[in-house]
């Protein structure tokens, strides 16, 4: 090889060496209890008995859709009224989403989805936004609960009082 091949193969190698080994991708910005309560258009506190799970691919990312199922001992916003009117709550479904990239170069700027999931037997105070922007979509609009922003569990130290 000539002098000029390998000096353009070494500025393409150090150029491709810098990309990959660029800084990860910024995430979304936690909000403080006061801005998620403020965006929320419900607030439960409950535990969580189950969690449900489905993983896709999108591209370079592997993006999981998660469902929580709550047993909620309050609500501190909004009413939830349960299908038959009862005024027991019932069970409230909240889904969330997280993500990780599997492509071969960084990952391009953007968010891993929700952070601080919670875990089965868990006690927490959940933002939820239905049929409202949620901190990442404005298309929220089937009557679902969305997890607020990045950071819409809030957990508790003690079990919330039961029911």
């Amino acid at each position: 090889m000539n002098r000029i091949a390998l000096s353009s193969l070494f500025l393409v190698l150090t150029a491709l060496a810098a990309f990959a080994a660029s800084a990860p991708a910024p995430e979304k910005a936690n909000l403080s209890p006061e801005a998620l309560r403020e965006v929320a258009t419900h607030v439960v506190v409950g535990e969580v008995l189950a969690i449900y799970t489905r993983t896709v691919r999108d591209g370079s990312w592997e993006v999981t859709h998660h469902l929580a199922e709550v047993a909620p001992s309050s609500v501190e916003k909004g009413k939830i009224a349960p299908p038959d009117g009862d005024d027991d709550t019932g069970l409230v479904y909240v889904r969330y989403w997280t993500r990780s990239w599997t492509g071969f170069f960084s990952a391009p700027p953007s968010t891993n989805g929700h952070r601080g999931v919670p875990a089965v037997g868990e006690s927490l105070r959940i933002y939820l936004a239905r049929n409202a922007y949620d901190g990442f979509y404005t298309d929220n609009d089937d009557g679902g609960f969305n997890v607020i922003g990045a950071n819409g569990f809030e957990r508790l130290e003690t079990k919330p009082k039961s029911r």
